[in-house]
């Protein structure tokens, strides 16, 4: 019950980044804006795809009630019309992207899929933060009518392209043409300006030494950022078969996180397999109705012993919280007569309620003490008032006197 009420997000599992890609537009992400004021035509998301090499992003204004044909559609018309089929997808697992169409479509093109954990938006970072960086920028252009955010689209796309790119230290554009396209700003009577001519030769190895740096710049800042995000995190490893606790994140179980009162976790849960470092498949037999893959950083070791004995902390007189009634009966489970042995010192070992009683002094061990030098001179004063007083455990006392 205690696992239950204190159960947290863990510190659990180290930056894991996604394999770099070596080309413009053959490994992409996507991602929906939604929530945006209603245009005159009838869009209120942004359908967003960005190139995971270059960081080049096209926006795309949609409608929030688009099924998966309709998503498809508008991909093939803006993305692969200017850039083929990417090898690889990642994206949410928005009902869009998880459906059977999408699934079949891709796999009979040869795209692999790859889906981030159910609320756990840090494995499309990238994504995520254009989103962010789209907000900011169409709150700077945005006129007086916010339901105009749509026309401000192609203007923002172009800001956002035309811009060096902290991680690659290039505009996206750059990377995926070669080149910088022209500004208002380059078609000013500037002084000693002019489009550099490249012949073919030159333009290809010019591009080719472009993307290695590229890639490079990338690999530095992925380990700088790594460095910064295990600073405070372990490595924890699941294996097929072992039980866990999982944490009940707000958004993933809003029923079970309805109330404050309500438990903060469950288990124990049974690991199915494991997908990589940071993702599991856990067996919840659909109790809760969510997605059986969960974060590394929702899941903590089933401590199997630890649950054992606290099942018989009652039973346990000595324990805080027990049940004293009984102290008598607990210490001295045998009849006295037991110290008639050979060896009084031993039995009396073997009896001996407080036998190992170190460390420091806790409350609990204080009651066991009390509790286990009372019953020994109740049995001792029993014993000096029988006829033969000196028995085994008053020969024993005064030895260890």
């Amino acid at each position: 019950m205690c696992k239950k009420s204190k159960s947290r997000v863990e510190p659990h599992g180290l930056y894991t980044p996604l394999p770099i890609p070596d080309l413009p537009w053959v490994d992409i992400s996507m991602d929906f804006v939604l929530g945006l004021p209603r245009t005159q035509t009838g869009k209120d998301s942004i359908f967003v795809v960005v190139d995971r090499f270059s960081k080049m992003a096209h926006f795309i204004p949609c409608k929030k009630v688009d099924d998966a044909n309709h998503v498809a559609e508008l991909f093939f018309k803006e993305i692969v019309r200017l850039h083929g089929i990417p090898k690889s997808i990642v994206s949410d697992r928005d009902a869009k992207f998880v459906g059977h169409f999408w699934r079949t479509l891709w796999g009979k093109l040869g795209t692999k899929l790859m889906f981030s954990t159910t609320c756990h938006p840090q494995t499309d970072g990238q994504t995520e933060v254009v989103n962010r960086t789209l907000s900011t920028l169409i709150r700077s252009v945005i006129k007086e009518n916010i339901r105009s955010w749509e026309s401000c689209l192609p203007h923002v796309e172009f800001a956002y392209n035309r811009s060096k790119h902290s991680t690659t230290q290039f505009s996206p554009f750059e990377i995926v043409y070669g080149f910088n396209p022209l500004t208002p700003l380059d078609l000013l009577p500037l002084p000693d300006f002019s489009l550099k001519q490249k012949d073919g030769s030159d333009k290809a190895q010019y591009v080719k030494k472009l993307h290695e740096q590229v890639k490079a710049n990338i690999q530095r800042k992925t380990e700088k950022y790594a460095e910064k995000a295990n600073r405070n995190r372990k490595k924890v490893v699941f294996q097929p078969g072992d039980l866990v606790w999982v944490h009940f994140r707000k958004e993933r179980f809003p029923m079970q996180r309805k109330s404050k009162l309500l438990p903060r976790g469950d288990g124990p849960f049974k690991v199915i397999s494991r997908i990589n470092d940071n993702a599991y498949s856990i067996d919840i037999s659909g109790k809760y109705g969510v997605s059986s893959t969960f974060n590394v950083a929702d899941l903590s070791h089933f401590d199997v012993s630890g649950v054992e004995d606290k099942s018989n902390s009652r039973t346990n007189s000595f324990e805080e919280g027990g049940d004293n009634a009984d102290i008598d009966a607990t210490i001295y489970a045998h009849d006295f007569e037991a110290f008639d042995s050979e060896s009084p010192k031993e039995a009396l070992s073997e009896l001996d309620p407080i036998e190992g009683l170190g460390g420091p002094m806790t409350r609990s061990k204080s009651k066991k003490a009390q509790a286990a030098l009372s019953n020994l001179l109740a049995h001792i004063m029993k014993a000096e008032s029988s006829p033969s007083g000196s028995g085994p455990i008053t020969l024993l006392i005064n030895e260890e006197h």
